[in-house]
């Protein structure tokens, strides 16, 4: 073979695949052929747009916007036009003649899937023909789902559509649990098919009502919505044993930690939390509560002029909770001029869910599992996190330095998202300084230098006189700070503030210090007082935030 024909085979055929030059001529070619395509497809469509204004609903529409979504399946105004039209024709045919109208069109619908098998006008309309057939074929429709999840496990549309085929069908839970086994089975990272999981586990295997926490109230049997959220233990112990093989077999895929941590979480009760503030009796709103002071019953409005204004005598303010039939306390005593009513952090959990000896157990056993996988995968951002979620649950005070320390390895192995666990761990320092606070029975709240970037949580320290934010990495100090009724004392030195509209209107504030901030950068203060009166214009920061701040007698910049 000479050298220029090698040249030439050397040119044509690549990595085994013919390779095809591209010539000005061809692109030429090409783009006469699209120019031919695009106006059959607009004579089409102006057709089709033409016959629906007309209001022709015939076959010959029919067949015209098949012809389009043959090849666009996404052009929802033609699947609009053709349930027009295939309703129009119901109305003129017998039973079994509709029944085979549908069939084709079901036939028509799978070939627009496999153009584009996310198609949302496809799959919407699949729904809208199987729910008008006479009697459409559910085995066929979940043999499609069958087939299309094959392709595309996670295509969130066919998902969408066999919840669908399987609630009107009558396929039973077991029966789409089962689906799950074998979809897992096959592939561990199968994200939708644990999703799938876990909606199925609380209708089949439920928590009983004897099962729940051991401080409920209610004393009446609770009805299967109840405690539809909730697996039983035996099966927890299941699907442990189950999510342990996939992560340990990958432990750096995501879809078996999440199931994991939805399984951890099934035990956390759901708290509700309601608290009352009056900074503004003329703004408070009404949220289904009810004041009754001294006997009388008072909605949420202004108080009566002058009826708490003796401390010679003793006051009594309830607080009903009408939906939920409930109410608090508060007395006001004689020589008293301040009193307080609210549930206690430590007695209430309100930051974790009262653990049974043998939920205490099953979560131990879990940290000794993740522990021995952490030794393996010393790296493993999945594995840290469930360990510090598991120590949370367990004993968060406890766990405090070993929590600390893995959030520090958790920004260095994974730090796109540094942000999110300095937020996190944030969150988790603000908690146990709460129940450190409560233990101690104190009105002090002080988390200085502890590298916070958020704060949260600020409805537990309604009672706080004083508070250390100092040598931190604040950027603001938020509107609910407001909630702080009983602030006298704020340190928030060293940080990187901008922003002080959390601070404004604080009745007892009296000291801030605020040194080595960022709010000389700010270039815009607010310019109203407490009242919402316009403050002149001051260069001078200090004096602005004095004028701002009225109150405040110690303010150190």
């Amino acid at each position: 073979m000479s050298s220029t024909s090698q040249h030439i085979l050397k040119s044509k055929i690549e990595h085994g695949r013919v390779k095809v030059k591209s010539t000005i001529q061809q692109e030429e070619e090409k783009r006469k052929e699209r120019e031919k395509k695009l106006k059959v497809f607009v004579s089409a469509r102006d057709a089709v747009f033409k016959k629906r204004s007309a209001g022709e609903n015939d076959e010959e529409a029919l067949q015209l916007t098949q012809q389009l979504l043959s090849s666009n399946p996404d052009f929802a105004t033609l699947w609009n036009y053709r349930r027009e039209i295939l309703m129009h024709l119901e109305t003129l045919r017998e039973k079994d003649d509709v029944q085979k109208l549908f069939e084709t069109e079901l036939n028509f619908i799978e070939g627009c899937l496999k153009v584009n098998p996310k198609s949302y006008g496809s799959w919407h309309h699949r729904t809208w023909v199987t729910e008008r057939m006479p009697r459409p074929d559910w085995t066929r429709e979940l043999g499609l789902c069958d087939r299309c999840l094959s392709l595309d496990e996670r295509n969130f549309h066919c998902w969408d559509y066999r919840r669908m085929v399987v609630k009107v069908s009558g396929v039973s839970v077991e029966q789409e649990l089962q689906f799950t086994d074998r979809l897992i089975g096959s592939n561990f990272s199968n994200y939708s098919s644990w999703h799938y999981r876990s909606t199925l586990l609380p209708q089949l295997h439920p928590q009983s009502a004897s099962d729940s926490a051991p401080n409920a109230s209610s004393s009446h049997t609770a009805s299967p919505q109840t405690h539809s959220h909730r697996v039983c233990e035996e099966q927890l112990l299941t699907e442990y044993e189950l999510v342990h093989n996939a992560f340990f077999t990958d432990p750096n895929d995501q879809s078996s930690w999440f199931y994991y941590r939805w399984l951890l979480g099934r035990g956390v009760r759901e708290s509700e939390t309601v608290a009352v503030a009056f900074s503004k009796p003329d703004h408070v709103l009404s949220v289904g509560l009810m004041l009754v002071l001294d006997g009388q019953p008072l909605q949420l409005c202004d108080l009566p002029a002058g009826c708490i204004s003796n401390i010679n005598n003793e006051h009594n303010l309830t607080i009903h909770w009408t939906k939920k039939q409930t109410r608090k306390d508060c007395g006001l005593f004689t020589g008293s001029v301040e009193c307080w009513c609210r549930d206690s952090a430590t007695d209430q959990e309100l930051f974790r869910s009262e653990l049974s000896v043998e939920k205490t157990t099953v979560l131990q056993a879990e940290l000794q599992s993740c522990n021995q996988l952490l030794e393996l995968e010393p790296q493993n951002k999945w594995c840290l996190l469930t360990i510090i979620l598991l120590m949370r649950a367990l004993d968060p005070l406890g766990h405090e330095k070993e929590t600390l320390a893995h959030f520090q390895t958790l920004k260095e192995v994974d730090p796109m998202r540094s942000s999110y666990y300095s937020d996190l761990c944030s969150k988790f320092l603000i908690e146990n300084t709460i129940l450190k606070m409560e233990y101690a029975e104190v009105r002090v709240f002080s988390l200085s230098n502890k590298n916070l970037t958020t704060l949260c949580h600020l409805d537990q320290l309604l009672l706080v006189t004083h508070i250390n934010l100092s040598s931190n990495q604040l950027v603001r100090l938020p509107p609910q700070f407001a909630m702080l009724r009983c602030l006298e004392v704020l340190e928030a030195d060293d940080n990187a503030i901008e922003n002080l509209e959390g601070v404004y209107n604080l009745p007892k504030l009296e000291e801030i210090s605020l040194k080595n901030n960022l709010l000389a950068s700010c270039p815009k203060l607010t310019r109203v007082d407490l009242h919402g009166n316009p403050v002149s214009e001051i260069a001078d920061l200090q004096s602005q935030l004095a004028q701002l701040l009225p109150m405040v007698t110690s303010l150190s910049l």
